[in-house]
């Protein structure tokens, strides 16, 4: 086929046989064929040779396994269901069963506790110069860009453009006030900023979050965006306007469920105006979206007066079934979320069911972008492109650890094993994940060697725990 087409371009070539010898000709073709080998490689990771992906990651907080409708929650998410229904479905991505430990491995690609994050915390998590998501795309020409709630530091100087953004906004601190976006009562109360600058602005927090992204997604540029959108949504406290709570009125009685839901389908509204603007600006076809959350739901709250204004108890927030736990538990309920990834005409729709983690991100944009790191990023998680493309055959047995103040888990294939860290709970709990889920058969006693197993494993993760802690404590002035 390629002498072919050498002839048809080039016929006098074949007319002097002493100017174009048949040595020529195999040349040329075997260079061809090696282009078109290299750009169809190519293709397979890009989805063209010519462009990388922009990036929109959307991250909610504390929103429930059931509390999306495509898991069937009376909740309405109809942008989040259409993600669901037209890309990748991840039936078991984890997380940490808190917001600042799961951000940290969003960014790091680590586990969190390697950094002695293993909670809600408002210090400075990254080690100054610390690669992160952010800067690793930077370094790839990427456009970067968070608005929302950072949570990794919750001062001014230690903001997110210290760790690769180029532009931020939101709140430094945990969940606010969504009006007068104040965060608990103490040294970090006033946290709204704007590139790292604290200043006061009016609005409910979700809208201004998504006017930012909006604003920003529309900024005319010629090279590839990463977006971090991090809401506050539906952390408490809970106030949303009569346009979302009247939307639940007749069919949700009880109170501050009704306020979660409206809290959850507003988020999804501003998700869908998110979305009208990368589809309105031409990118929705280069644009990778992921949206998933930054733990479990929370199962309630009681209004103890932590933070400015008034509030109301909130005796039933979110809805994990049928999964087991809650926010800070790392029972299913805590740390396996809702997760959709979407890129038209890239990525097909489909359910993957190999277990995937929240340190995966890192690694497999990082290899979407191109990023080679110069030295070992030391990463915890491993690049999932083949599972979102369809392009792995089998499924994996993974490890992966969980880590925080109260309790610590392993879990190997479909195994999973809890360990107490206070004297006050219970023993070792072991599960069965392929049989039994929802973690209602504790298997311990009758599997030693497996509780063995899975102990010797959880002692070699954590052995790295605390590897990159800052070696000082920054005082809070």
């Amino acid at each position: 086929m390629f002498l072919h087409v050498i002839k048809m371009r080039f016929p006098c070539c074949f007319l002097c046989s002493h100017s174009f010898s048949m040595g020529l000709i195999v040349r040329i073709a075997t260079l061809l064929l090696a282009i078109v080998v290299l750009l169809v490689s190519e293709s397979e990771v890009w989805g063209d040779s010519t462009s990388r992906p922009n990036i929109l990651f959307i991250l909610a907080d504390d929103l429930g396994w059931k509390d999306v409708g495509y898991h069937g929650s009376e909740i309405e998410t109809p942008h989040i269901d259409e993600l669901a229904r037209d890309g990748v479905v991840l039936n078991q991505h984890y997380v940490t069963p808190v917001c600042s430990s799961t951000r940290a491995a969003l960014l790091s690609g680590r586990y969190p506790s390697r950094f002695g994050c293993v909670g809600p915390t408002n210090r400075w998590v990254f080690p100054p110069g610390t690669v992160t998501l952010a800067s690793a795309l930077s370094t790839q020409g990427y456009d970067t860009c968070i608005t929302g709630k950072w949570h990794l530091g919750s001062l001014p100087q230690w903001g997110p453009l210290k760790f690769g953004f180029q532009r931020s906004y939101g709140c430094l601190a945990g969940g606010i006030d969504q009006y007068l976006h104040l965060y608990k009562k103490g040294p970090f109360v006033r946290t709204w900023h704007r590139d790292d600058k604290l200043f006061d602005e009016a609005g409910h927090s979700t809208d201004l979050f998504a006017q930012q992204a909006i604003r920003w997604i529309e900024t005319k540029r010629d090279r590839p965006f990463f977006i971090y959108v991090p809401f506050t949504a539906v952390h408490i406290p809970l106030q949303e306007s009569d346009e979302w709570l009247s939307r639940y009125e007749g069919t949700i009685k009880e109170k501050s469920r009704r306020y979660f839901a409206a809290c959850a389908t507003h988020m999804d509204d501003v998700i869908g105006k998110i979305l009208s603007a990368v589809d309105r600006t031409g990118h929705r076809d280069d644009t990778l979206v992921i949206f998933t959350s930054d733990n479990g739901g929370q199962r309630h709250w009681r209004a103890r007066r932590r933070y400015p204004g008034e509030y109301f108890d909130c005796p039933v927030l979110a809805d994990n079934g049928p999964l087991r736990g809650w926010k800070t538990e790392v029972y299913e309920g805590g740390v396996r979320v809702p997760t959709v990834v979407s890129w038209p005409g890239r990525l097909k729709p489909v359910t993957v069911q190999q277990p995937v983690n929240m340190v995966d991100w890192m690694p497999t944009l990082c290899a979407l972008a191109g990023y080679v790191a110069d030295t070992d990023p030391k990463w915890d998680g491993q690049d999932i492109w083949p599972h979102l493309t369809g392009k792995a055959t089998q499924a994996e047995a993974r490890s992966f650890y969980w880590k925080t103040s109260d309790q610590t888990a392993v879990r190997h294939g479909d195994w999973k094993m809890i360990v107490p860290l206070r004297k006050e709970r219970r023993a070792v709990e072991l599960f069965d994940l392929a049989s039994d889920p929802y973690e209602q058969q504790d298997l311990s006693a009758g599997y030693p060697e497996k509780v063995e197993q899975l102990g010797e494993l959880l002692v070699q993760f954590q052995e790295l725990d605390n590897s990159e802690i800052i070696p000082f404590a920054p005082k809070v002035k």
